[in-house]
């Protein structure tokens, strides 16, 4: 499977993410890459596509999905579940809400991305 995503990896671009758009074609995504694994969490704030946020760490691993995230809710939506023993994110999957469950996107699952640290990538990049 593969997902093409737009990517969001300076400051600026993370902050603004999706917001204000209206749309996102199902089987596509933003990846949010981060310089360095930090504990992460999101809002809906100005957005107004439901969403999956998936959460992955360095080695490409998804820790954490986030289902259905509501348009305009500004609730914060933690990177890790509660009692993960390691909540950093290096990345973050944003996609149309329910296409993390269409594609079968679960935590322990083992993504891969050229931009993952490749020398302990769980799935290196050929």
């Amino acid at each position: 499977m593969s997902v093409p995503v737009e990517i969001a990896d300076t400051a600026e671009e993370r902050a603004r993410g999706l917001m204000f758009r209206r749309d996102l074609p199902a089987g596509q995504g933003m990846l949010f890459i981060y310089e360095s694994p930090q504990p992460v969490s999101f809002w809906m704030r100005n957005t107004l596509i439901l969403l999956d946020m998936v959460f992955i760490d360095a080695r490409g691993a998804v820790r954490h999905v986030h289902a259905m995230a509501r348009p305009l809710d500004e609730t914060a939506i933690p990177g890790a579940a509660p009692g993960d023993p390691a909540p950093e994110r290096l990345m973050v999957l944003e996609l149309p809400g329910g296409d993390a469950a269409r594609l079968g996107i679960v935590p322990g699952m083992v993504l891969a991305h050229p931009r993952l640290p490749q020398a302990t990538a769980l799935a290196p990049c050929d």
